[in-house]
């Protein structure tokens, strides 16, 4: 058998070639994998969770840490090798300067020269030109945008029979895949008008990108929170003058972006704003503190709306993107007489790995969340174990179920499994050799 091999350019071409279809199908089968992940045996799958051994962590003198994921599927073996920033246990206790920038497709093409008016809508093509940061103070090392924290290393795939069959840059594959995956639940929801993604790296593009191919005509606003300007702006960029995102930008007339930044002196009026104000909320950076104060979701205002969470940045226990109590109160017993009209909560929270996000998860370590307070996306996607939780809870089980998902308050934590890269770069391998992308090494 040949082996493949996928440089990190070439899967970008790939992936910036799927249309919607595509997208689903990919969702589709990494569901599958998830599923029997959470419900398999070593008798029925290869995918069970027996066979999916727990990742290794060796840290470096250079302030990084290199994860080793084996990972197993009915039809492959693989592991993927990634090394990471890591990230400070200590959270900073400065506060920085601040700008703010939104934009949007029904701006005028006036082009704007100051950015004295930080709050005055203009184009991007003004913005990127025209606006240049500078701070005296030093960010939180997990959020300096200089410092990148997107994954280097590979993924090698091998047969059922361990023969290796493909070799391939994983940077890009540990982006999209976790995007796939939080996508998942995003795409039953039923109002995604206001999209508040956190962060501006790969794992907040590719968020973007498949919200917008799943949902796109949907979708109004895209609010992009992250606490240095200048790497949001390079974002918003690309995604206004990159080819690749130029159907999904003509598409929808209605969509806008907007950039805010705590180097802005209204960061705080304006993130509450838009937290408040999201339908899903996309929490993609290695933060060490919460994005946003708990009290913005766990007010009496704040329970109003219905809002999907996907956080997925951290993934040890010093890590934090969600504040303890939002987690808490998601899970807490619902009182069945209360004087406020609030979104319906599922009294559980939505994990990839159950034993994963036990032992790593900071949010769920410092919620003191327990086992029963979680389920598995592999779980809930087919309706098997939530519907019965909910039955046991007093809840209409699978119409209650369904109504939750698609309306209510779902909560997503995800720490990232290795068999999610090896369903996924399966699926690539096989769009490879179909499109014409890659290297082919005959009798490797």
């Amino acid at each position: 058998m040949p082996l493949t091999v996928l440089s990190d350019s070439e899967i970008n071409a790939i992936l910036y070639s799927l249309n919607r279809e595509d997208v689903l199908s990919l969702q589709h089968n990494l569901a599958d994998s998830l599923h029997e992940y959470s419900t398999g045996t070593q008798e029925t799958t290869g995918c069970c969770q027996s066979n999916q051994p727990q990742r290794i962590a060796i840290p470096a003198s250079n302030n990084q840490t290199t994860l080793f994921m084996p990972a197993s599927t009915s039809t492959s073996r693989g592991i993927k090798i990634a090394t990471l920033t890591q990230t400070s246990e200590h959270p900073r206790n400065d506060s920085l300067p601040s700008i703010v920038s939104t934009t949007s497709q029904s701006s005028t093409t006036k082009s704007s020269t100051s950015t004295d008016s930080p709050t005055t809508p203009t184009t991007l093509a003004s913005q990127i030109s025209n606006i240049s940061i500078g701070s005296s103070t030093k960010p939180d090392p997990s959020i300096a945008s200089s410092q990148s924290t997107s994954p280097i290393g590979s993924l090698t795939l091998l047969t059922a029979t361990g023969s290796p069959y493909a070799f391939l840059a994983a940077s890009t594959i540990t982006g999209f895949r976790t995007a796939l995956a939080a996508t998942m639940i995003f795409n039953r929801r039923t109002n995604v008008h206001t999209i508040c993604v956190f962060g501006a790296g790969l794992q907040a593009l590719w968020h973007i990108r498949l919200a917008l191919l799943l949902r796109g005509p949907e979708i109004h606003h895209v609010h992009i929170i992250n606490r240095n300007f200048e790497r949001a702006r390079k974002l918003m960029q690309e995604i206004y003058t990159s080819p690749h995102w130029e159907h999904l930008r003509k598409s929808n007339h209605k969509l806008g972006f907007s950039i805010v930044s705590n180097e802005y002196g209204e960061y705080n009026r304006l993130l509450k704003k838009h937290v408040r104000e999201a339908d899903a909320i996309f929490c993609c950076t290695p933060s060490t503190t919460p994005l946003f104060p708990a009290e913005y979701l766990t007010s009496t205002e704040g329970r109003k709306k219905g809002r999907y969470i996907s956080a997925i940045g951290s993934y040890k226990h010093h890590m934090i993107e969600l504040h303890p109590d939002i987690l808490r109160q998601a899970v807490a017993p619902e009182h069945k007489h209360h004087h406020h009209k609030h979104a319906e909560k599922g009294g559980v929270i939505v994990v990839d790995s159950l034993e994963a996000c036990m032992k790593e998860a900071g949010e769920v370590q410092q919620a003191g969340l327990a086992p029963e307070q979680m389920v598995e996306i592999g779980e809930l996607l087919m309706v098997k174990k939530a519907s019965m939780l909910e039955v046991e809870q007093g809840g209409e089980g699978e119409v209650g179920l369904k109504r939750w998902l698609q309306a209510g308050n779902v909560i997503f934590k995800c720490v990232g499994l290795g068999l999610m890269d090896i369903c996924v770069g399966e699926d690539l391998v096989m769009l490879a050799r179909e499109r014409g992308f890659g290297t082919s090494v005959e009798g490797f």
